[in-house]
C-alpha cells in the first residue's frame, strides 16, 4: 500500500517550517542532510510503514521552509525543533539524524534527554574527527560535493536524475545556510562531545563503509562519548546510507527502535 504523506507549514520562532508526516504509532523525527532532501525517498517510506514519521525541512534549506535571518548556529535549529515538538504535543520522539541532521539530533537530545526517545545517528557531523577532516563543501562544486555522498556514482543518478538548474540552485541555498550556521569551526562543535557524555538514551551510530564526507574516526569519537551506544557499519555504502542502502538502513533502524 502506498504511503500517504501530509504536508503542513508550522510557525516556530517566527519562521515558517514545512513538515511532512506519514504513518502511525510512536513518533520518529527524521532530520535530513546538509544538501537538503527529496520528498518520498524509499528510506522515509520504509520507516513510515510501521511508525509515525515526521520530517521537517530545515529553515532556509531550499524554498520550502523560510530562512530565519537571525539564525547563526546548529543549536538554534535544534532549539526550533524542540519548540516545534512542544507545539505539536509530541513529548518524547525518537530522533534519526542523517549526516548534518545527526548533529541537530544530538544537540536536541542534549537539551532534553528525558524528552527524547531512542537516537539514531547516521554518518553524523557535529564531532571533530580524530583523524582526517570533514569534507569542505567550499572547495568542491555543488555536484561534486553531493556526488561524494555516494560510493556508487550510479546511485546518485538513480536518486537525483540528471543535473538541472533547479538542482544546482537548491544545492547552493543549502550550502549558503551551512556557511551561516556551521562555518567556524567547520561542521563540528567543540562542546558537543562533552555534553554527549551524560546522554543516557539508547543510541545507534551507523556509518557507511566508504564514507568520504565524514571520516570513520568521527564515528569512533561519537561512540566513545555516548554512555549507551552501539555501532553498525554498512558495507558498500558512502555517506548517504539512507539513499544508497535504504532497505538495509531501514532494517537496522526499525530493529533498533522496536527492540
Amino acid at each position: 500500500m502506498p504511503i500517504e504523506w501530509s504536508e503542513a507549514t508550522l510557525t516556530v520562532a517566527g519562521t515558517n517550517i514545512r513538515v511532512f508526516q506519514a504513518g502511525e504509532g510512536y513518533p520518529t523525527v527524521i532530520l535530513h542532510h546538509d544538501i537538503g532532501t527529496l520528498d518520498g525517498l524509499p528510506f522515509y517510506n520504509l520507516l513510515a510503514a510501521d511508525t509515525r514519521v515526521i520530517i521537517p525541512t530545515h529553515p532556509g534549506w531550499g524554498m520550502a521552509s523560510e530562512r530565519a535571518e537571525w539564525m547563526r548556529s546548529v543549536r538554534d535549529i535544534a532549539a526550533m525543533y524542540r519548540m516545534l515538538l512542544a507545539q505539536q504535543a509530541i513529548p518524547k520522539a525518537n530522533l534519526v539524524g542523517l549526516g548534518f541532521g545527526g548533529w541537530i539530533a544530538a544537540e536536541m537530545a542534549t537539551m532534553a534527554p528525558a524528552d527524547t526517545g531512542k537516537i539514531v545517528l547516521v554518518g553524523s557531523m557535529g564531532v571533530q574527527p580524530g583523524e582526517g577532516y570533514i569534507m569542505d563543501m567550499a572547495v568542491h562544486g555543488y555536484l561534486d560535493y553531493a556526488r561524494a555522498f555516494f560510493h556508487d556514482p550510479a546511485k546518485f543518478t538513480e536518486v537525483y536524475g540528471e543535473p538541472t538548474g533547479d538542482m544546482l540552485e537548491a544545492f547552493d541555498l543549502c550550502r549558503e545556510m551551512c556557511f551561516r550556521v556551521a562555518w567556524k569551526p567547520y561542521m563540528f562543535s567543540h562542546t558537543l562531545p562533552h555534553l554527549m557524555q551524560s546522554l543516557p538514551n539508547e543510541t545507534l551510530v551507523v556509518w557507511g563503509e566508504h564514507d568520504k564526507v565524514v571520516p570513520i574516526s568521527s564515528c569512533d569519537r561519537i561512540v566513545a562519548a555516548l554512555p549507551n551506544a552501539q555501532k553498525k557499519i554498512v558495507a558498500g555504502s558512502g555517506h548517504a546510507v539512507d539513499m544508497e542502502k535504504p532497505e538495509e538502513l531501514a532494517g537496522l533502524v526499525r530493529n533498533f527502535l522496536n527492540a
